[in-house]
């Protein structure tokens, strides 16, 4: 086989890998935006459809693993190359969690529209835009290569973690307080845990994008500006 073939065959692979990263990010993000809207609207048709689609995005993963399996078996990739087929697998990990934050999310949306409706299911929606925004941004810096963006993810995480320590001791301090509404709060704490940790994943993708431009590692670092 020649080396322009080789050459082609490989660069066909890194294409692949990443087109089924960035299906497997819009699928994922997908799920989040609908279960947050199944929660928001009492709509459990819409999370019955979030849950049923996860396997969607489990099966994605397991793709993502066997294409950069085959690539580092087959052409062992050095340097970026190396680095970008990693961090792809790392990411698809990332966004398999996020779904399954999304699912999580949806079947405590089904409980919680089981009852009467609750004002307080609104403060959730801050909370989503932030950690949609984080995972967002954190999709771009994979796809763009953008490793200042991907860096600085870690910074506008504190917000979110802010909002949801303020909203957690607000739903605290009502499932405290409530009568008959107690499971229905542990709920809406466990969402609001469920969206802190996809800003935490997001971040986790965006320190895989900084990896696999840069070859810095950020985890576990004071400083993460580039």
């Amino acid at each position: 086989m020649s080396n322009a073939h080789i050459f082609r065959d490989f660069d066909v692979a890194i294409s692949a890998l990443r087109s089924e990263v960035l299906s497997m990010a819009a699928q994922a993000r997908h799920n989040l935006e609908r279960a947050i809207t199944s929660l928001l609207e009492r709509n459990v048709e819409l999370a019955n459809a979030v849950i049923a689609d996860d396997d969607e995005v489990d099966e994605l993963e397991r793709k993502i693993d066997r294409l950069g399996v085959d690539i580092l078996v087959r052409f062992h990739p050095v340097a970026t190359d190396l680095r970008l087929v990693v961090s792809s697998m790392k990411i698809s990990m990332n966004l398999e969690r996020i779904s399954d934050h999304a699912t999580n999310i949806a079947k405590r949306a089904k409980k919680i529209s089981a009852g009467a409706e609750m004002q307080e299911v609104n403060l959730i929606e801050p909370l989503y835009q932030l950690a949609d925004r984080l995972l967002r941004d954190a999709i771009s810096a994979y796809s763009d290569r953008n490793a200042v963006l991907g860096a600085s993810l870690h910074a506008r995480d504190k917000e979110l973690d802010k909002l949801h320590h303020e909203t957690n001791t607000l739903y605290g301090s009502r499932l405290e307080t409530s009568t008959g509404r107690s499971q229905e709060y542990l709920h809406l704490i466990l969402i609001v845990r469920s969206l802190e940790r996809v800003g935490d994943l997001a971040t986790n993708i965006g320190e895989d994008a900084v990896y696999m431009e840069s070859a810095k590692d950020l985890r576990h670092e004071d400083d993460r500006s580039l």
